[in-house]
């Protein structure tokens, strides 16, 4: 394994790192119980019932999974990107003015 990361750039390595963080920081959203049930049901996930399928939606939903995404495609982009891909700096539609 080592010898793998020994061969990749630099600057790869930071970004997987980065996104590891990043990560990290989405899946402290869930509690330590949310964290358990998710892995059970995930480790059953060829056989959940609809209520438990609607379980796993609700704790993914946790994970806010929009936001990780804009912010781990603004860690990886060479040029800053909108804030309404990132979730920065979004307006809301009644203060915009025309």
């Amino acid at each position: 394994m080592f010898r793998t990361v020994r061969r990749l750039p630099l600057f790869k390595v930071i970004a997987v790192l980065q996104l590891a963080l990043l990560a990290r920081r989405h899946l402290g959203a869930l509690t330590p119980a949310d964290r358990r049930r998710a892995a059970h049901l995930i480790r059953r996930s060829r056989n959940l019932t609809p209520a438990e399928r609607h379980e796993l939606i609700d704790i993914a939903s946790k994970l806010e999974p929009r936001a990780f995404a804009g912010a781990m495609a603004d860690k990886l982009s060479p040029v800053p990107l909108p804030g309404r891909v990132t979730g920065r700096g979004s307006r809301s539609k009644t203060s915009r003015s025309r």
